[in-house]
């Protein structure tokens, strides 16, 4: 398994706990987020992630900025992009679920490290059902 990684500065300490759990998982992560506490803006580390979902480049994505909302907006902007932003275990479960979710947005200042790694092992370990909710996904492109 392939994970693309991208965060602002909100989202530094997570991503690196993230980027570790990943690595002690096997999964390759191609991380495009910034390393550092300076203030940056989040689209320019989730542009990059949400191209590789688009492109199948990788198989998930996960963003991570204050409150999520705004690297989520911006990664689904791509067409093949179903970034869902979470705030608990349950909603993760279904974005993989009933949405297909492909992005994991976490709010980092709103949920724990703990909680965003739970999250994180929800997304991965999450399953989408199909059946009626593959009619639905099918109509979110924009015709």
């Amino acid at each position: 398994m392939k994970i693309a990684i991208g965060n602002d500065h909100a989202g530094t300490d997570y991503k690196l706990a993230i980027v570790g759990l990943l690595k002690s998982m096997n999964i390759e992560v191609n991380n495009y987020g910034t390393d550092g506490a300076d203030s940056v803006d989040y689209a320019d580390f989730v542009h990059p992630v949400a191209l590789d979902v688009n492109n199948a480049d990788v198989d998930f994505g996960i963003i991570i900025c204050g409150s999520g909302n705004g690297a989520s907006m911006t990664a689904n902007k791509h067409q093949k992009v179903r970034c869902a932003l979470c705030w608990t275990k349950e909603i993760v479960q279904l974005s993989r679920e009933h949405n297909d979710a492909n992005i994991l947005s976490l709010p980092a200042r709103f949920i724990s490290l703990p909680q965003a790694l739970e999250m994180v092992r929800t997304f991965l370990n999450t399953e989408f059902e199909g059946g009626r909710h593959e009619r639905r996904i099918e109509k979110i492109p924009c015709k």
